[in-house]
């Protein structure tokens, strides 16, 4: 259980270090727990999730603006100008924890014995670049499902990622809902946040598939642009 923690909290610190309003994938609570609020307002019948275990999950690969990932047979477009950040948030740990494994090494570690993976992280402009408007961004991370023992629905999964949510200061607009998104049924949750005279938008989309626990965050200044973030998903038949 120590080392799980270990994972989840680096992972954590990984998709908030480079821009604190991301929503990461982890956190130190069990997911498992079916009578959480998130999941009663989910139908039960939401077990459509593809629980069967890989050993590896595809990182994807970024083409003419598009992100494709065989496994999840998910692809996402990313706006013209965005910029990626998906290998430094893989390779970057918090200060103080001892980075065990080469860089190398680590990003050909499979998200099933690293915990938490990043497979993409793209900014409308660089995270450290300082600006009045919302700094749009999409995140997609995946996690090894028997971290969460009992996990079964994607619904509990947002027992941990509402949990981060609130910390970082998100407030949830409503219940998570399902959401069908071409082949794909997901679990959707919507966040926001007020950042001075600014409202930060968030959503999260989350899915069990291949044995892992998978969630896609969009970030944005209004609910137009995270509506175009979402909308720049499609699943296909004939994933890995």
């Amino acid at each position: 259980m120590a080392s799980r923690r270990i994972c989840l909290r680096s992972a954590i610190w990984a998709l908030t270090a480079l821009s604190p309003c991301l929503l990461a994938a982890g956190q130190d609570s069990p997911a498992a727990s079916s009578s959480s609020s998130a999941a009663k307002h989910v139908k039960k019948s939401a077990a459509w999730a593809d629980s069967s275990a890989s050993s590896s999950i595809d990182s994807g690969t970024v083409s003419n603006g598009v992100y494709h990932n065989k496994t999840l047979a998910l692809s996402c477009r990313i706006p013209p100008g965005w910029v990626l950040r998906t290998d430094d948030l893989n390779v970057s740990q918090p200060k103080g924890e001892e980075q065990k494994e080469p860089q190398t090494q680590r990003s050909a570690v499979p998200a099933s014995s690293a915990g938490a993976k990043v497979l993409l992280a793209a900014f409308s402009r660089p995270p450290e670049a300082r600006a009045e408007d919302i700094n749009a961004s999409i995140l997609i991370a995946a996690e090894s499902a028997a971290s969460y023992p009992g996990l079964k629905e994607a619904a509990q999964y947002f027992f941990p990622l509402t949990e981060v949510a609130k910390a970082q200061g998100f407030t949830a607009d409503e219940d998570p809902y399902e959401i069908a998104i071409g082949t794909k049924m997901l679990v959707r949750g919507d966040f926001h946040k007020d950042v001075g005279t600014r409202v930060m938008r968030q959503s999260t989309l989350a899915m069990l598939s291949h044995g892992y626990a998978v969630s896609i965050t969009v970030i944005g200044g209004t609910d137009d642009e995270v509506e175009d973030l979402v909308d720049g998903l499609t699943f296909t038949p004939g994933g890995k």
